[in-house]
């Protein structure tokens, strides 16, 4: 298949276009390369992409109508896997229009670009934010999610509405992703697991916010990216279960779906810390602080439905996770 992938120099597209590459597909890498944090992590990554045959780069802002148009016309793409967006809860308080820009308008040049020139199938990044003030555990795609506690998450429920809307009005089959927690080797800097190693290794404390009470659903790189590649060769299909009637989120007679990815198995922050003290061989010095604006104290996935879908659940313990993205950051700076 020739497939677009957005965000492909990222944490997650990065991993995806390598399986993809790995077992003969044709790549199309888009990317805009912004400093969200440092580009060079990102052309490392790329770095890691562009000798392997199949594969091409594209730099381009998904928010660059013109120039998405343009792209979709010429290259006829068969599938899409959209993982190009403004990342991060806290940034989306400071910086609203980032969000606006590349995960509203940007998200509706690819959902024109898939409807105008035949895309099979459109894979999209949304996110366990979606879920926001909901407390029930775990998290499920039945669950409503209307209640979102940050501005990115409003942004990822508005991204599954949208995709909603052209799987009614033109039959474009779309698959979201609520990705819980992502870490692994190339993760971005911004992720606790980042800050903390590198932290603890540099003899420097760290911030543990709502003083060590959050509870995540740590969920490993090769798991997210191996069921993104699963979801995207099932094709969409309107669910025969639907009941017009009866109100439920994870139901539609459109060819919609949306998915958790999430390793189903959610520890306490201190354990996670405890891991990374281990990998790191060295005790952390903690700061305890308050929750943060815009987080949620717990996470938990309900993966029966991915699970249903592809024969696939995430399985990665986080010990042996942790001590593989802390032997890869040893590695890559040096340290």
């Amino acid at each position: 298949m020739k497939v677009l992938v957005t965000g492909a120099a990222g944490f997650i597209g990065m991993h995806v276009s390598q399986i993809l590459l790995a077992r003969g597909d044709e790549v199309v890498g888009l990317d805009n390369l912004n400093d969200y944090y440092d580009p060079q992590l990102k052309r490392d990554r790329l770095a890691r992409l562009t000798p392997k045959p199949g594969f091409r780069f594209v730099k381009l802002d998904v928010a660059d109508r013109a120039g998405m148009e343009a792209l979709f016309a010429a290259e006829k793409f068969d599938r899409v896997v959209h993982l190009a967006a403004q990342a991060g809860v806290r940034y989306s308080i400071e910086n609203p229009h980032a969000y606006i820009e590349s995960n509203i308008v940007g998200f509706t040049n690819i959902l024109e670009g898939c409807r105008h020139h035949g895309v099979q199938h459109l894979a999209y990044a949304s996110s366990s934010s979606v879920y926001g003030g909901n407390t029930l555990m775990p998290f499920s795609e039945h669950h409503s999610v209307d209640h979102p506690v940050s501005l990115y998450a409003a942004t990822k429920k508005a991204n599954e509405l949208m995709a909603h809307t052209y799987s009614h009005l033109y039959r474009l089959p779309t698959t979201g992703l609520r990705f819980f927690t992502v870490y692994g080797p190339w993760g971005r800097p911004d992720m606790a697991l980042f800050l903390f190693t590198k932290a603890i290794l540099e003899g420097r404390p760290i911030n543990v916010f709502n003083h060590g009470k959050m509870v995540r659903d740590f969920t490993y790189i090769d798991d997210i990216a191996e069921g993104v590649v699963r979801v995207l060769d099932r094709v969409a299909t309107p669910d025969a279960d639907y009941d017009s009637d009866k109100s439920d989120p994870a139901r539609s007679n459109a060819p919609y779906r949306v998915f958790n990815i999430g390793n189903h198995d959610p520890i306490e922050l201190m354990g996670f810390i405890e891991a990374i003290e281990q990998a790191c061989g060295r005790e952390a010095v903690k700061n305890f602080m308050p929750l943060q604006d815009g987080d949620v104290p717990a996470t938990h996935a309900d993966v029966e439905e991915l699970a249903a879908w592809t024969g696939f659940r995430p399985a990665m313990p986080v010990p042996e996770g942790v001590g593989r993205f802390v032997a890869w950051y040893r590695e890559y700076y040096k340290t």
